[in-house]
């Protein structure tokens, strides 16, 4: 049997798994033959199923390494909580919008294609990584320096809001660029490259204004100095990293002059 519809058609998809569930089961019932459904439909459907029973895994042992490594640079345990949370929901936000515009169709015209699609079944995977890696890197950054400003002064608040005023351009900068980077891909005539595009450049913006420069801010003003909260036994356990170099030479001493004769 050879599907009329195309392959990303969901009536396709529809047909594989009617054939494989009911018509080929009810067709070889007590004959003792194994029948295959093939074609690049049934291959998709196929490895959506594996990658969908190894995502949740994927996404938990990067978040349990990330709240490791987290902790390690800030000596809090709230501190990685929190980044997890936030990143999640960039990711989050990343997955609603492809789904709302290409599996859905709201909009669909905006991005160059005539009617709605299914989602590859690799692109959740893909966006993950590729999500949390920048959504990381821009709160180590702003974090760092909050943490810096924090140790300096002792007072968390106004921590918070130096720490954001130094860093709040930067963040918004460099996500601007990737935002223009990533939208360059809704000129692809890939659909699948169009998905990534829109996808990524909505969550960065969403990351880097929404979620770093607001929420993320918000958080740690109303936790205050129970951001840094790490139990005393962690604490002494755990070794120190600079991770913007601060401290360095805090334990150094400071060499004395050569003297000069006479």
């Amino acid at each position: 049997m050879i599907a009329k519809t195309s392959p990303s058609s969901s009536q396709t998809e529809d047909l594989v798994n009617d054939l494989r569930d009911t018509v080929i089961p009810n067709a070889v019932k007590g004959s003792g033959l194994t029948v295959y459904v093939g074609g690049q439909t049934a291959g998709y459907i196929d490895l959506a199923e594996k990658i969908g029973a190894k995502l949740p895994l994927m996404i938990a042992i990067v978040v349990l390494l990330s709240f490791i490594v987290l902790m390690l640079a800030f000596h809090s345990a709230v501190i990685p909580i929190k980044a997890a949370v936030m990143n999640l929901l960039s990711v989050g936000a990343a997955y609603g919008i492809v789904t709302f515009v290409f599996q859905e169709g709201h909009g669909i015209g905006l991005v160059g294609l005539p009617h709605s699609i299914p989602i590859v079944s690799y692109a959740p995977l893909l966006m993950f990584a590729i999500l949390f890696g920048l959504s990381m890197d821009y709160e180590v950054f702003l974090v760092s320096q909050i943490q810096e400003r924090f140790h300096a002064t002792g007072d968390a608040g106004e921590a918070v809001v130096e720490g954001l005023a130094s860093t709040g351009r930067v963040i918004t900068s460099a996500a601007l660029v990737m935002v223009f980077v990533f939208s360059s891909f809704v000129l692809n005539g890939d659909p699948v490259v169009k998905e990534f595009g829109v996808g990524l450049a909505v969550a960065i913006a969403l990351d880097a204004t929404v979620v770093r420069c607001l929420l993320v801010p918000s958080v740690m003003e109303v936790l205050g100095r129970r951001s840094w909260w790490l139990p005393g036994f962690l604490d002494r356990a755990l070794p120190v990293v600079n991770v913007e170099g601060t401290g360095v030479f805090d334990d150094e001493v400071e060499a004395p002059a050569p003297a000069i004769l006479s």
